[in-house]
């Protein structure tokens, strides 16, 4: 389990318990930090910067670049420019954070050489379906090493293609907003599996997208006690009677549906 920045940064009266929040969250040894620099125009990356820069070596910092940014022309100075805001001489994963007109071909190109450059440890891609991850692989995009998507109890679809694709590629998932924004924090149907196991149904809502070997769940935590309560939804181990609950309150789509974005 990683830390998610999204809207983090924007308010100066939640800095300090941003702040605070990843700090101990890494404490805690969630190390993975995910930002973009869409993110507040650069704003979480910079509040990255003030409450871990002192702590780089521990990090596994990832951010993201605009769709239009993933040209030959522009990667390299948007990377520089995230580099700059985090406080930091390298990336250990850079990811496109959507599709856009850039052919993919040529983002795979700027990216491995950003890679080659040391500017990258690794690079990804984000909200790419199935037949764009075909596309990837067949424009040279072996070098990918994951993509980040929407993923919870739900929105589900990408159980029915994406997933296994990926699984079979042996390229891990990063399942964003994986508590829906939220709003699964007070979803009824997850009462019952909640008072089954004694955790909150944020708590549910991690652990059954954590449930799959090789995905990395990112949410997001403004508090000390929200992030604790993060961190503790790694430790639950869902039943198999738990996830048939689950499985009936939040059904998976009958066919398949394009990959949705938040």
């Amino acid at each position: 389990m990683g830390q998610g920045t999204w809207k983090m940064g924007e308010r100066a009266e939640r800095r300090s318990d941003e702040i605070a929040a990843l700090r101990v969250g890494v404490e805690l040894g969630m190390t993975l930090i995910d930002t973009a620099e869409m993110y507040g125009d650069g704003a979480a990356e910079t509040l990255i910067c003030e409450a871990l820069g002192d702590r780089r070596d521990k990090l596994f910092l990832v951010s993201k670049a605009y769709p239009q940014n993933a040209s030959r022309s522009r990667l390299a100075g948007a990377c520089e420019a995230s580099l700059k805001r985090l406080g930091t001489d390298r990336l250990d994963l850079y990811l496109l954070h959507w599709r856009g007109s850039v052919p993919l071909a040529e983002t795979i190109e700027a990216m491995e050489a950003l890679k080659s450059a040391g500017k990258i440890r690794h690079w990804g891609v984000s909200n790419l379906d199935t037949d764009d991850m075909e596309e990837l692989v067949a424009a040279g995009g072996d070098g990918c090493v994951t993509d980040q998507i929407l993923y919870n109890l739900v929105r589900r679809g990408p159980e029915l293609d994406l997933l296994p694709w990926l699984a079979q590629h042996k390229v891990p998932v990063m399942a964003y907003s994986p508590v829906e924004q939220g709003r699964l924090s007070s979803h009824p149907a997850l009462d019952k599996v909640t008072a089954q196991v004694g955790a909150t149904p944020a708590q549910v809502a991690l652990a059954w997208t954590l449930r799959h070997d090789g995905l990395i769940a990112i949410p997001k935590a403004s508090s000390i006690a929200h992030v604790r309560e993060n961190r503790a939804a790694a430790d639950i181990v869902l039943s198999d009677a738990d996830l048939a609950t689950l499985d009936a309150a939040f059904p998976r789509p009958a066919g398949r549906r394009p990959l949705e974005m938040l």
